[in-house]
């Protein structure tokens, strides 16, 4: 990680935040410590940032809310790859935090190179140099079935030109599938190649994550009109993205 990635640390506990403000800091990160969503908003007005690390609970607002507005705008930090820290640590909590479109979720207590750990993993991702598990060579804009997908920007622009929103989880599960198309996965695969680090998740969450996704690109099983949709659904396989990708 080169010394000039700025990070925004949004934390309401003096203690904590200047704890990980010295840890960056000791890893070359250049740090913002603010303690409100107030202030967040301030230095994001002021400045650009590479990563943000953003408390659940802060006396100003709560941080599930706050990421899935950031998310929702056309402002630059929208793109902005985002680690929730709290001390909420339940593998709902973690669900649901990555729904509104956190990168990650991180419980505390949590060990300074556990953090540094996930810092380096999802500006990677951003970056479009690592996809989870699995090393790139395409650029990270790709195009399928009429569909552009931005992994920089964080977007997904449909045939028709619509934008469409995707949580933190949607945003990787696509990712693993341009990265394997019309390649049958099975649900073990894929959990290894969508999950965080660290995260604990069953089958039936990727058949979720699955079905959210579809409803995101108009899609079905069997598609519109009878045909095999874009995500398709292998019987004792998993499942398989049927579509070219391209660059």
């Amino acid at each position: 990680m080169q010394s000039m990635t700025r990070c925004l640390l949004v934390e309401d506990d003096a203690e904590i935040r200047s704890l990980v403000f010295d840890h960056l800091q000791r890893f070359g990160i250049e740090v913002d410590a603010v303690g409100s969503a107030a202030a967040m908003r301030a230095a994001l007005a002021a400045g650009r940032y590479e990563l943000m690390l953003l408390d659940l609970m802060l006396p100003d607002g709560a941080g599930l809310d706050i990421c899935r507005e950031l998310r929702q705008t056309d402002h630059p930090a929208a793109a902005m790859p985002i680690i929730m820290l709290t001390a909420q640590g339940d593998p709902m909590s973690r669900a649901v935090g990555l729904e509104m479109g956190a990168d990650d979720y991180l419980a505390k207590p949590f060990e300074p190179r556990e953090l540094i750990a996930r810092i380096h993993a999802v500006l990677r991702r951003a970056a479009g140099l690592v996809a989870p598990g699995l090393a790139l060579s395409r650029a990270p804009v790709v195009h399928f079935a009429g569909w552009t997908f931005d992994r920089l920007r964080r977007t997904l622009v449909s045939p028709r030109q619509v934008s469409v929103q995707l949580s933190g989880a949607e945003f990787r599960l696509l990712s693993v599938f341009v990265d394997h198309p019309q390649k049958a996965l099975s649900r073990e695969r894929l959990l290894e190649l969508w999950r965080t680090p660290g995260e604990e998740v069953s089958d039936r969450s990727i058949d979720l994550a699955v079905s959210r996704l579809r409803s995101k690109l108009g899609d079905t099983p069997r598609g519109r009109e009878g045909e095999p949709g874009l995500i398709r659904t292998l019987r004792g396989e998993g499942y398989l993205l049927d579509a070219k990708v391209s660059a």
